[in-house]
């Protein structure tokens, strides 16, 4: 049996994806394992692995010599651990999803020779899989551009960026029509971890929305656990029909009932929301150094899937304008509906699995020689 470890941050935007080539590798009928952080603790129990590994990370400080120096010897000691595991595991494969968490594994897999893929999910490669890439055998992508991927003396492979089953089986369902007065859905969510901007700003801007609007309201949001008590409150004193939650685990779902989704452009969110052919208000996270999600949100407002709302110049008001014009406007939002979907590469994960494939079959046949 081919055994594959799967290397991810624990987040949901690194995890995702992993899942959702763990799931297509079991149904080949491979072995699967996982490192991650610690935490995968908060939405990552159903991983679909045989065995989870927790590695010790940090992120590299340049700016604190304390914090450089304590991060680095967090890095140098999850090497240590992963190569010992690494070694009682015997993988055939690595793939890793990035993050800093991705480091110290996949360094690792590289020392005692395991093959290992790379991906990047964003149109910016990320800081540690640009500097994983010395250890990589191959650089899978989710775009065909893709910022500093040229740099790297490596094979690259555009595969797209995979998507868990749940959203692929959620993609089979329509956009739903927005009547004249009918319901209005909208899912609200600020990414795996929740965003406290995205709940200051946009309970209040639905509350602005002219009451014709504001009473057909159906919104699904999702938020950090502290904020849902005056989320809550913001919506009931606007009388907006509203369920909250934390976490949504069927919030692919969710996404597929909407009419519009209110998010964050993490990869994983660009890449469910094309897959599901859903429009979408995106708010990049600011402050990136490369501006990652600025870049993914860029990419699907550019070919008509969504529209930008930059955090520092986004207020409630500024806000509730736009809404009112999306909203007022079904044949737009259907249209940009329509555009997400062209964008969408269901079919990532097989592309993936493939190439995982390929080189676990290298590396079991140099074993067997």
């Amino acid at each position: 049996m081919t055994k594959f470890m799967l290397i991810a941050g624990g987040t949901g935007g690194h995890l995702f994806p992993a899942m959702a080539l763990a799931q297509e590798l079991a149904r080949r009928g491979h072995e699967v394992e996982l490192m991650t952080d610690h935490r995968i603790d908060g939405y990552g129990g159903d991983f679909p692995a045989n065995a989870v590994h927790i590695i010790p990370s940090a992120t590299p400080s340049l700016r604190n010599p304390i914090k450089f120096v304590t991060g680095g010897l967090t890095i140098l000691r999850g090497i240590v651990v992963a190569f010992r595991m690494l070694g009682k595991s015997k993988p055939n494969c690595v793939v890793g999803f990035g993050g800093y968490p991705t480091f110290p594994p996949f360094v690792a897999a590289s020392l005692l020779g395991i093959p290992g893929i790379l991906h990047e999910q964003n149109t910016v490669m990320g800081r540690a899989n640009r500097a994983l890439a010395r250890f990589a055998d191959m650089l899978a992508v989710s775009f065909s551009r893709t910022k500093f991927a040229d740099e790297r003396s490596l094979e690259r492979v555009l595969t797209g960026n995979p998507v868990r089953d749940r959203v692929r089986l959620a993609a089979g369902t329509a956009y739903p029509v927005l009547g004249a007065d009918g319901p209005i859905c909208i899912v609200v969510f600020g990414g795996s971890q929740g965003a406290k901007a995205i709940s200051d700003i946009v309970p209040a801007a639905l509350a602005d929305l002219p009451e014709k609007l504001r009473h057909r309201l159906q919104i699904m949001q999702q938020c950090r656990a502290e904020d849902l008590d005056r989320v809550a409150d913001v919506y009931r004193k606007a009388r907006i029909n509203v369920e909250l939650a934390a976490f949504f685990s069927d919030l692919p779902e969710r996404m597929a009932q909407a009419h519009l989704v209110i998010a964050r452009s993490g990869a994983s969110t660009i890449a469910e929301l094309s897959v599901l052919g859903r429009p979408a208000m995106l708010v990049p996270l600011p402050g990136a150094i490369d501006a990652d999600q600025k870049n993914n949100a860029k990419m699907m407002a550019d070919a008509g899937g969504a529209w930008i709302a930059e955090q520092a110049t986004l207020s409630p008001q500024s806000l509730g304008t736009r809404l009112t014009d999306l909203l007022s406007d079904p044949a737009m939002l259907t249209k940009a509906a329509t555009a997400a979907r062209s964008l969408g590469q269901p079919r990532a994960v097989e592309k993936l699995a493939d190439l995982a494939e390929m080189l676990s079959g290298k590396n079991i046949l140099e074993d067997a020689r």
